[in-house]
């Protein structure tokens, strides 16, 4: 019965000890979450302070934002046109020339 006991004991301090590391790994989380969200934080305050300050240039950055992600879109569709397959490509024209005939 000892045994038992024992084996239970250790059970009992090997679930503690995973218990210990799995909160400290929650708390880790959990400050590294805050931290990022502090510095997320004060660089949106920063580039809210910049843009109060300078309207103008901080339109034209929104502007040619906008128009890179305009342009990106538009490449990716052309793209993804050009990578039609040649089938569907191809029976486009052979329902025209079965018209013909």
């Amino acid at each position: 019965m000892s045994d038992t006991a024992e084996n239970s004991s250790k059970g009992t301090t090997g679930a503690t000890d995973e218990k210990t590391i799995y909160d400290q790994a929650q708390e880790a989380v959990t400050a590294a979450i805050e931290s990022a969200t502090k510095s997320v934080t004060a660089a949106f305050e920063t580039a809210l302070d910049a843009a109060k300050e300078n309207p103008k240039t901080a339109a034209a950055i929104a502007a040619g934002a906008a128009a890179a992600v305009a342009g990106a879109a538009f490449g990716v569709s052309k793209l993804l046109e050009d990578s039609k397959p040649a089938a569907s490509k191809n029976s486009g024209t052979k329902s025209a020339s079965a018209k013909k005939n």
